[in-house]
């Protein structure tokens, strides 16, 4: 594959990406090439199209971690994978020497490097990484809906953190693209499941998904979440909005000795009422990425049906348009997650 021209859309900072052609590198001896499928866009993704992370990925970077490829060509040390494969990316590159790595925690390495910040990512038509992080793929599953399996296993490392049980009473806070995947996940895992949020499109999808669902502007939750449980409270709460109201709910919401996990990234540090963790003794779980076993759950649950992918999916753009698609984005009330189509043949 020497000297391969491909195309690659770089951002530029102030909202812009190009999309230019660049010649792809080859795999050293401990990489793999990817043909990449498809590239999801997340919310870390609408960051830095918003400006906030230009001292972290600088303006010549290529983006995009939640993708879905084929193994292109790999390097002589790399006898894990074959060319033709399907595969996904876990863009996690630990230094292996911090107390973290040391302690078994490498996916919150001290000096972790996220593939697609950190270096360049998925948005282009090859993309070569480490070959430590990759997972394979069944044969027959869909490329697009592969495209979930990052964005789906951080949901299954939350519902993992959390220890989850059948039958107990789940509040997800925050109805988005990780707020609903949660909220699969945690059903699939026999939670009874209830999520609040306040825009009505994204309500509507929820409940399109056959979840129960509340507007915390319109009701009051504490007494929704009562009510639906007879007054005990919720066993489990995810507070995924990322929102000051959100954090107030988490506590309100929680039954006696309830976990509540920590999913969303708070922008300014949040109040919380300690007092409620000591009254009920509960506990806070922060959950950031995912670790192997987590991707390996997320790839089961599409392959056997458990994520309502093609409902979560609710728009497809080809690479050549990733300005319109970001800017599309950035403005729709409706949109949950949008998938760039980077192969021709994806």
């Amino acid at each position: 594959m020497s000297d391969q021209t491909i195309t690659a859309a770089y951002y530029r900072g102030d909202k812009k990406f190009s999309v230019e052609l660049r010649t792809a590198p080859e795999p050293g001896a401990d990489e793999v090439t990817i043909r990449i499928a498809y590239c999801g866009i997340c919310g870390t993704d609408m960051h830095v199209y918003h400006g906030n992370m230009d001292a972290r990925v600088g303006f010549d970077r290529v983006i995009g971690h939640e993708m879905s490829g084929t193994v292109e060509a790999i390097g002589a040390n790399v006898g894990t994978v074959r060319p033709g494969q399907k595969v996904v990316v876990r863009p996690l590159d630990p230094c292996g020497e911090c107390p973290a790595c040391k302690a078994g925690h490498e996916h919150i390495c001290h000096k972790l490097k996220f593939l697609g910040l950190d270096t360049d990512g998925a948005m282009q038509e090859l993309w070569t990484v480490p070959a430590h992080t990759l997972h394979v793929l069944p044969d027959d599953l869909r490329m697009d809906h592969a495209a979930l399996i990052e964005p789906v296993a951080v949901a299954c490392h939350d519902v993992r953190l959390s220890g989850l049980q059948p039958g107990e009473d789940v509040v997800v806070i925050g109805g988005g693209p990780i707020g609903v995947l949660v909220a699969m996940v945690a059903r699939d895992a026999g939670g009874n499941v209830l999520i609040s949020e306040v825009n009505p499109n994204r309500l509507a999808i929820a409940e399109a998904l056959g979840f129960d669902t509340v507007n915390p502007v319109e009701s009051d939750l504490q007494a929704v979440v009562e009510a639906r449980t007879g007054g005990k409270g919720a066993d489990v709460v995810f507070e995924v909005s990322g929102t000051q109201p959100g954090v107030d709910a988490m506590t309100a919401a929680a039954a006696t000795r309830a976990r509540i996990v920590m999913v969303a990234i708070h922008a300014q540090k949040p109040n919380i009422d300690l007092f409620q963790f000591f009254w009920r003794e509960l506990k806070l779980i922060g959950a950031r990425v995912y670790e192997p076993e987590d991707y390996e759950k997320a790839i089961a649950l599409i392959a056997e049906g458990g994520i309502d992918a093609d409902t979560v999916i609710t728009d497809v753009s080809p690479l050549a348009e990733i300005q319109t698609a970001f800017e599309a984005l950035d403005r729709s009330p409706i949109a949950m997650k949008s998938l760039i189509k980077v192969g021709e043949n994806a």
